[in-house]
């Protein structure tokens, strides 16, 4: 009899069923259909969302795969007003500088159908701002001092895995990244060992939402796959 012991090397897989072909599609459809629906946005209620819906997230953005299990990565889930506010005329400034000259013609040519400007009220109007940071050093276990891998990759992917969560729980989601965002560190209190990655706006959307028409462009299949 197989035994789950911390000293075996491997454990039974747990967590999967084999379902029939026929519910693996009706499963696929309901997920594709939610997340096809999911869209960025820049207007927020100012509504609360209760702390222990963010820490579920994160919480389920962690199980994300990550290069030797190092679990690279530091979420600071942000509600305290004035902090937003430190954020908010931290990003701004970096944005002015960006639209103002530091982004090339190409770049802003392809940001104006989204009608994005350096004015960012949603930092402060949103009930919650999750920095995501990347570590460079860390370990599978807590207060370890390793070299971190394929940082970029795991990062990413408990990125991708927090926004679906969000989403999943009927809160909009903006991935703000200015360029650079070294404000965050500073602001956040995080070691210079750790790089930011994203900047979270999380919130229910505005009863006047809107978003722009460009976000709606979606690649066919055909275009972003090819099967051989």
């Amino acid at each position: 009899m197989s035994t789950t012991n911390q000293d075996e090397k491997y454990v039974p897989l747990t967590g999967y069923s084999r379902m029939p072909e026929e519910v693996m599609r009706e499963e696929l459809e309901t997920l594709r259909d939610r997340l096809s629906r999911r869209r960025s946005i820049r207007m927020f209620s100012g509504d609360p969302v209760p702390r222990d819906i963010i820490e579920t997230a994160i919480r389920t953005a962690a199980t994300a795969p990550s290069g030797a299990n190092h679990q690279p990565w530091h979420f600071v889930a942000i509600s305290d007003l004035e902090t937003k506010r430190k954020i908010r005329a931290a990003a701004e400034e970096e944005e002015r500088e960006f639209y103002g000259g530091r982004a090339s013609e190409e770049w802003l040519d392809a940001l104006d159908p989204l009608g994005t400007d350096a004015h960012k009220p949603f930092l402060e109007t949103a009930p919650w701002l999750i920095a995501v940071f990347a570590q460079r050093r860390g370990g599978e276990q807590t207060g370890q001092d390793k070299k971190n891998y394929y940082v970029t990759e795991s990062v990413g992917l408990a990125t991708g895995m927090l926004i679906t969560a969000l989403h999943s729980a009927g809160l909009g989601t903006l991935t703000h990244t200015p360029a650079p965002m070294g404000f965050l560190t500073k602001i956040c209190g995080r070691p210079k060992t750790e790089k930011p990655f994203v900047l979270m706006v999380v919130g229910y959307p505005a009863k006047d939402c809107q978003v722009p028409t460009h976000a709606l462009i979606k690649k066919d299949l055909s275009a972003i796959s090819t099967f051989v």
